[in-house]
């Protein structure tokens, strides 16, 4: 199977490690990793700040982008949760339209990819350590993937798993919020910091690059002795 890979611009400049990981993943899976390296932006700070204009720009050069895939893949939930919002972006344009719904079609983030479509619930993992985990809010609450992480978790080898308290509370990033609102999202990410400390757990597991960013950063800046790695990573362990 053919997967192409949608990078995202966090994992691009900020977490690659995320991206290799993601890659040695899917082959391990069996997948054949195709990288356009036309890709950029998705569109999502600039539209959600306003800016629907000059944000569909970049929506068009994605849509072009990958439109020779069979299969769009990211380690991003927010990301492909925009790329699925293209179809309504786009709903009244007779060209773009059409295109943008099918570039949805063919789009999952990487556990929903694993689970749903290759069928896989154990990818074979071994990881040694106690984790909780943040569910991202628009990885659940707009792409609706809140099952699959769990399922690949739970048959990770040697992993202890606790759940996280207020687990489906912002962690306060929001793209632009965490700029125009610094005060209250450093609340936010304080009191998510406080549940992840809550468990006990060494590790902080997710599977948005812009929400352990922000949490990640936070605990660097408290000098909390937690490891923040994305979901890729602990089920790219042997």
């Amino acid at each position: 199977m053919k997967v192409t890979l949608f990078a995202t611009c966090l994992v691009d400049m900020f977490q690659s490690n995320v991206g290799k990981a993601t890659v040695e993943l899917l082959e391990h899976l069996g997948c054949e990793i195709d990288f356009p390296t036309a890709q950029v932006c998705c569109g999502q700070p600039s539209y959600n700040s306003g800016y629907v204009k000059e944000s569909k720009e970049a929506m068009k050069t994605m849509i072009n982008t990958f439109s020779h895939a069979e299969y769009i893949v990211s380690p991003s939930g927010s990301c492909v949760a925009m790329f699925h919002e293209y179809e309504h972006i786009f709903k009244d344009d007779p060209v773009w339209g059409p295109k943008a719904k099918e570039l949805a079609l063919k789009s999952y983030e990487l556990t929903q990819f694993i689970v749903d479509v290759l069928k896989i619930e154990d990818v074979g993992a071994r990881f040694k350590g106690k984790v909780t985990y943040h569910t991202s809010c628009h990885m659940t609450r707009l792409l609706g993937v809140k099952k699959a992480p769990m399922v690949l978790l739970s048959n990770v080898r040697d992993l202890e798993f606790t759940e996280l308290p207020g687990k489906e509370q912002c962690c306060g990033f929001g793209g632009t919020f965490s700029v125009k609102m610094a005060q209250i999202s450093e609340q936010m990410v304080d009191e998510k910091v406080a549940h992840v400390e809550e468990t006990g757990a060494d590790y902080l597991i997710g599977a948005d690059a812009g929400c352990l960013m922000n949490i990640g950063g936070r605990i660097e800046r408290n000098l909390k002795p937690i490891k923040v790695l994305h979901i890729a990573e602990i089920l790219n362990s042997r």
